[in-house]
């Protein structure tokens, strides 16, 4: 049996994108502390149908929207999730002012990691629901560097989901459509580098991996 993550989501979406930042299909900074999953998400019910509901953050029916598209083995996606994300869902998401959507797109920057990774968090999703899905994926990317079969079952343990499970959902790639259409939906909006965001379906471009691009097309939104 299950057990959703201590930690919980509110849905919310916007959506940036990385310019000449972050990894291509062509080719660091600050520590911050853990999100608290609880400010700013819902317990989404779990569901095993394929492809899976987008994972949501802060509001679901906010005015902004905020999608953003990430490779597991990406450093730059990792740099994004544990130094921008969390002041994005302190800021925006913990008073419901925008509506986050977690998008996969693995280039993939490994191919190995990039799927399996994307679907042991899918793997998640479907067992626990989304406050369980984000804070498994920001453990994912905090320990990017360790990541493979073990791994996924022993993060997924952490958050109450049966590590076992993960891990041959991650070796067997059994989330593969869902994150195939994720993909498929980023490559039509024009995607090909991670990490990319949308603000209210605009990309905003940057030069670095930053907060401050992204409060910006936020604010923007909003005053617009």
């Amino acid at each position: 049996m299950t057990r959703l993550s201590r930690r919980a989501f509110i849905a919310s979406g916007v959506a940036v994108a990385a310019a000449s930042a972050g990894c291509s299909s062509s080719g660091g900074g600050e520590t911050t502390e853990s999100t608290e999953y609880d400010s700013i998400a819902e317990t989404a019910t779990p569901s095993d149908e394929q492809p899976l509901p987008t994972p949501v953050a802060g509001d679901p029916d906010a005015d902004v929207t905020v999608a953003a598209y990430s490779d597991y083995a990406c450093p730059h996606c990792a740099t994004y999730s544990v130094e921008v994300f969390p002041k994005l869902a302190s800021e925006y998401l913990e008073s419901g002012t925008v509506r986050y959507e977690f998008r996969d797109f693995p280039i993939p920057v490994d191919q190995t990691v990039s799927w399996q990774a994307a679907s042991a968090a899918r793997a998640v999703q479907a067992e626990a629901g989304t406050q369980a899905f984000y804070e498994y994926s920001e453990a994912l990317f905090r320990d990017q560097s360790n990541l493979g079969s073990e791994r996924y079952a022993s993060l997924a343990d952490e958050v109450g989901v049966d590590g076992d499970l993960v891990r041959q959902a991650a070796t067997e790639r059994e989330y593969d459509p869902t994150v195939r259409a994720d993909k498929q939906a980023g490559e039509d909006r024009g995607v090909s580098g991670t990490p990319t965001v949308f603000v209210d379906g605009s990309q905003v471009e940057w030069q670095e991996i930053a907060y401050e691009p992204v409060r910006d097309a936020i604010e923007a939104a909003r005053s617009g």
